[in-house]
């Protein structure tokens, strides 16, 4: 062969080489699709982001090897997630990203096929996303935030700051898992205390002010708000209700930044990195109902003393002195 002839076919093998790499590293990109509880509000984006680290830290790079795409539903109705969920679909993603029970529930409605990683469902075997907390079966599997010793936690801490605490009233999605609310009352029963169950609908302009008279006008002591769907997206209106009708609050952890009086819980980013070491197990070829479901196990507690002005309480040194933030 003349070398002309040799440098042309060393050129052709060159190219062909090239392209077969680029194909290679075009292939290896997977796209995750990112189902959120709402439109894009805190703490959502701050849970995004969180997510995209936890990835990072596995080796996953956004534009490099992923494509993230993300969905934020007009609102927490099942109907507005399933849309969302079956446009995530006609991109081809190899997995969902669900958070939130309801995003869980309508991402499984869409398909029996594609892995869904679900993140902070209080209860997934409740709400009939899992068999099993050990076997989850079927294409989900994912974090919990269920603990059942929150409730008397709950209860622990308000009577430190209010030790005259007799009634409380427990505020929720009116569709929330019947559990939810009957974990906080066992949890009062066995403390002595009475409790107020206000459920709020699931409706484009929920009726917090009507909830909140009914807890006046009952002469509850304190309300605890669970964390629902209902409640996170309006945690600032809550947060100035009880400061309106001077009615003490302790909150999930993610409510925090709304300005109620107490919150406690896990906070939402500490699900990022569950969610991102199940993705990549999931990449490496594990099935999603054989990773059993993992619990998240820290919590925060953050005490909020200008709303402790407001509302004319005074927080005891203890109880600031074991806050993991205090908000001056």
């Amino acid at each position: 062969m003349s070398k002309l002839g040799t440098l042309v076919l060393v050129c052709v093998l060159a190219i062909g080489l090239g392209q077969s790499a680029r194909a290679q590293q075009a292939e290896s990109v997977q796209r995750i699709g990112f189902l959120g509880p709402t439109t894009a509000p805190p703490p959502a984006i701050p849970l995004l982001e969180a997510f995209r680290k936890a990835l990072a830290g596995l080796g996953y790079e956004e534009g490099r090897n992923i494509i993230i795409e993300h969905r934020w539903p007009d609102g927490d109705r099942l109907d507005q997630m399933r849309e969302s969920a079956a446009s995530l679909l006609k991109l081809k993603v190899g997995v969902i990203v669900a958070i939130g029970a309801t995003a869980a529930r309508a991402a499984k409605d869409m398909t029996t096929d594609i892995p869904i990683v679900f993140e902070v469902v209080v209860n997934p075997v409740a709400n009939g996303l899992v068999a099993s907390l050990e076997r989850p079966g079927g294409n989900l599997t994912g974090a919990t935030t269920f603990d059942p010793h929150l409730g008397a936690k709950q209860f622990e801490i308000l009577r430190s700051v209010l030790p005259r605490l007799r009634r409380v009233a427990l505020l929720g999605d009116s569709g929330a898992a019947p559990g939810l609310f009957q974990a906080g009352e066992e949890a009062a029963k066995a403390l002595g205390l009475e409790t107020l169950t206000l459920k709020v609908e699931r409706v484009p302009n929920p009726d917090f002010d009507g909830a909140f008279g009914v807890a006046k006008k009952e002469d509850i002591d304190a309300i605890i708000v669970l964390s629902t769907p209902v409640t996170t997206p309006n945690r600032k209106r809550i947060a100035d209700l009880a400061v309106k009708h001077r009615i003490p609050t302790l909150s999930p952890r993610d409510h925090a930044d709304a300005g109620g009086l107490i919150s406690y819980g896990t906070s939402f980013v500490e699900a990022a990195p569950h969610s991102a070491a199940f993705i990549d197990k999931i990449f490496k070829g594990a099935k999603p109902g054989d990773l059993p479901v993992e619990t998240v196990r820290r919590h925060e507690l953050v005490v909020n003393l200008n709303a402790a002005r407001d509302l004319g309480i005074e927080i005891p040194q203890a109880v600031s002195a074991t806050a993991d933030r205090v908000v001056q």
